[in-house]
């Protein structure tokens, strides 16, 4: 059973960052009540992890549920080990838009920041 956690959680969301995902959760159709955003750490990348976001329909039964500004994000418990205390946030500035995690966790990252080595 996953577990639903409300408010001073180990991972935050800005209110841009959860405006900007129920905007596109609903553009995809999906019902906000019970999907939600998918936060999880891969091997991958030349600093050896990298984030990943997707949109799931429900949590998996072992994950953590997060709810922040009306968006629910979905944590996996290995995935918990190495973005706890993060914060995400979306920014849209001269380099582009999207999503970025500001995780306290990280020793260094790759050059190009898609990467990074805890």
């Amino acid at each position: 059973m996953s577990t639903t956690v409300e408010s001073d959680t180990p991972i935050d969301v800005t209110e841009t960052a959860a405006e900007e995902a129920l905007g596109l959760l609903e553009r995809e159709n999906m019902d906000i009540e019970e999907s939600g955003l998918r936060l999880f750490v891969q091997q991958g990348g030349c600093a050896g992890l990298s984030y990943g976001m997707r949109f799931d329909l429900e949590p998996e039964t072992d994950d953590t549920v997060y709810e922040h500004h009306g968006l629910r994000v979905f944590v996996d418990p290995s995935s918990m080990e190495y973005i706890e205390g993060s914060v995400l946030d979306f920014e849209d500035g001269l380099q582009g838009a999207g999503f970025h995690v500001e995780n306290p966790n990280v020793v260094s990252e790759c050059g190009c920041g898609e990467s990074f080595r805890t």
